[in-house]
């Protein structure tokens, strides 16, 4: 992708055509050096994400003049000392990159991020193509808060998305199953035991089995939260999502699923020993990778299929915003626009280091051209966009939520009845959701 620069940080004529239909000027452009001279800390997650950042910040320094200062942190470390440091309310950092499937609630209750809703709207701050339509409806979910402000930019979504092998498929004459239903019967056609393959693999340890266990929850209609807030965990929706997966990880998994997360299920992927894996989509380039996959070429990639009471793509991601203690905020959201712009965007995409929240760097055909991943891996993203729907409640306490529910589907694994180990698991974590929103 080009370098950044003030032209190509404007809007095509689609773009343009929205803006001037918002009551935008379509050729304004922001004053990217006003603020030129200006020293910005950002505190970011290790990873690709941080990785894309640090790379380019020059580019950054060179259209506005701000000088960046950012650290990379893995992330269970990067959590907990932004925790510290915005409690204290004197953070060390302007700019803040959050996991908003573990962030967001505690966040905004804290009032820890600064309002952006103004900056979006205003044009000498933003660059005409940032508009909040272009983000998917999780990522507006994640970044609005209950009145509708924006308190962040979405930067990188994990949508879920069903991995299968073509090859498996194709020697047992099995259909890519297009509903939850088909799915499960197509796992029991393609598992042989005695050939060493299975039909389906994915996550059963505790905890970590949770992220799976959703994409048959919000399918089969179910909602995290009621209109008060009060956790819903234990329903018919429940216990139906969960006898799907008790039966798929029982009779159509490797042995010792249990006690898989996504590296083993993906280890029994990539060595062709399953035939379907649901997972993030973030997971594609091992399985394109000769020197890691024995599939290579063998991936086919769609969205989880259908239950019976809608469609969805379980969602987690990640955002970046602004320490509301920070006393350089407009110099601030430049940096945060900048990370999300659409040049960064696409080098992130075509990378395979994450998949942006934006539309429109997914839908340009230039960007997708540079994919390395295959067209079908580009499409289940685009495609999961459209049905996205956020994978975990957003409450403060949302570790112990994945601790206890996911508990009690673990155990199923062991034969113990999905009804009574969910209704468990909700009497034991009510009180603690309760206590957290008094707190």
């Amino acid at each position: 992708m080009r370098a950044i620069t003030r032209r190509n940080m404007l809007a095509g004529t689609a773009a343009a055509s929205a803006l001037a239909l918002a009551g935008r000027s379509a050729w304004a452009e922001p004053q990217w050096k006003k603020y030129a001279g200006t020293k910005l800390e950002a505190m970011l997650i290790k990873g690709p994400r941080g990785d894309n950042v640090q790379k380019y910040l020059k580019e950054f320094t060179a259209l506005t003049g701000i000088e960046v200062e950012s650290e990379q942190i893995p992330e269970q470390q990067q959590r907990q000392k932004v925790v510290i440091e915005l409690s204290s309310g004197k953070p060390s950092f302007d700019v803040v990159h959050l996991s908003y499937h573990v962030q967001k609630r505690q966040f905004e209750k804290a009032g820890w991020l600064a309002d952006i809703t103004d900056y979006i709207k205003d044009p000498n701050l933003t660059a005409p193509d940032l508009v909040e339509s272009d983000f998917s409806a999780a990522g507006l979910t994640y970044a609005r808060n209950d009145k509708g402000r924006m308190l962040s930019l979405p930067w990188s979504v994990d949508y879920f998305i069903l991995y299968y092998n073509k090859e498996l498929f194709a020697k047992k004459g099995v259909a890519v199953p297009k509903t939850l239903d088909e799915m499960a019967e197509a796992a029991q056609k393609l598992t042989d035991p005695k050939d060493g393959t299975f039909g389906f693999v994915g996550r059963g340890l505790r905890n970590a089995n949770m992220t799976l266990w959703t994409n048959f929850y919000l399918n089969y209609g179910g909602e995290f939260l009621d209109d008060k807030g009060n956790i819903l965990s234990d329903g018919p929706e429940a216990v139906a999502a969960t006898k799907l997966y008790q039966k798929l990880l029982t009779t159509s998994a490797p042995p010792g699923v249990a006690g898989f997360n996504w590296m083993e299920s993906m280890a029994s992927f990539t060595q062709g020993r399953s035939a379907m894996w649901i997972d993030g989509v973030g997971w594609a380039p091992p399985l394109e990778d000769p020197n890691a996959s024995r599939v290579v070429g063998k991936v086919g990639y769609t969205v989880v299929p259908a239950g019976p009471k809608g469609q969805y793509s379980a969602t987690y991601g990640d955002g970046i915003g602004i320490a509301a203690a920070s006393k350089n905020k407009e110099a601030a959201y430049l940096l945060c626009q900048w990370i999300v712009s659409k040049t960064q965007g696409a080098r992130l995409l075509q990378a395979g280091g994450g998949v942006p929240f934006r539309s429109s760097i997914l839908n340009d055909a230039e960007v997708q051209s540079g994919v390395k991943m295959p067209k079908e891996w580009l499409q289940s993203a685009i495609d999961s966009a459209k049905i996205s729907k956020l994978g975990l409640p957003v409450v403060i306490p949302v570790a112990e939520y994945r601790d206890i529910v996911g508990a009690a589907l673990t155990a199923t694994l062991s034969g113990a009845d999905p009804a009574t180990e969910l209704k468990k698991a909700h009497e034991q974590y009510r009180p603690i959701l309760e206590r957290s929103e008094k707190a």
